[in-house]
């Protein structure tokens, strides 16, 4: 199905299975996506700020260069996603899954990241400063040149983690792994 550059600002597509469908550069600023299927979705350069996306499934999908600031997607499955240059500022990620997600260069300032697992996931040069990282899972993930500045990795997994010139200014660093 192929959506690309739909206004759906404000809808409510909670619960419906929209796997592979092609949204590209859409407004979904305030919709309700939640539960909703996005397995494969291309969402590249859509407006999601605001959206909620709690539980939703979005394994493999594009989001990169989406923006989605202040959204709620607690509890999402982001499974190898791609979420490149992703503006992410002040999102809600606790307990989602981003397994093998790639957030090189995303905007994650001031997002909650609690409990989440980002295991082998790359954040090469993404802004993580302020953001909110309490018991969440960075195994084996690539940090390189990730800004970290006043982030909350208290009781952080970084086992095999790649911080290289990652900068961990200011960082709260109890308890970490």
């Amino acid at each position: 199905m192929d959506r690309r550059g739909l206004n759906l600002k404000g809808s409510d597509l909670a619960y419906l299975n929209l796997a592979g469908v092609l949204l590209a550069g859409a407004d979904l600023a305030g919709a309700n996506l939640r539960e909703t299927d996005l397995t494969g979705a291309d969402l590249s350069g859509a407006n999601l700020n605001g959206a909620t996306l709690f539980g939703t499934i979005l394994n493999q999908a594009n989001l990169s260069q989406a923006t989605l600031s202040g959204a709620n997607l607690s509890e999402a499955d982001l499974n190898q996603a791609n979420l490149s240059e992703a503006n992410l500022c002040g999102a809600n990620l606790s307990e989602a899954t981003l397994s093998e997600a790639n957030l090189s260069r995303a905007d994650l300032r001031g997002a909650d990241l609690t409990g989440a697992d980002l295991g082998v996931v790359s954040l090469f040069g993404a802004r993580l400063s302020g953001a909110i990282l309490i018991e969440a899972n960075l195994s084996g993930a690539r940090l390189g040149r990730a800004n970290f500045w006043g982030a909350n990795l208290s009781k952080v997994n970084l086992t095999s983690a790649d911080l290289n010139e990652a900068d961990l200014s200011g960082a709260i660093l109890n308890d970490v792994q």
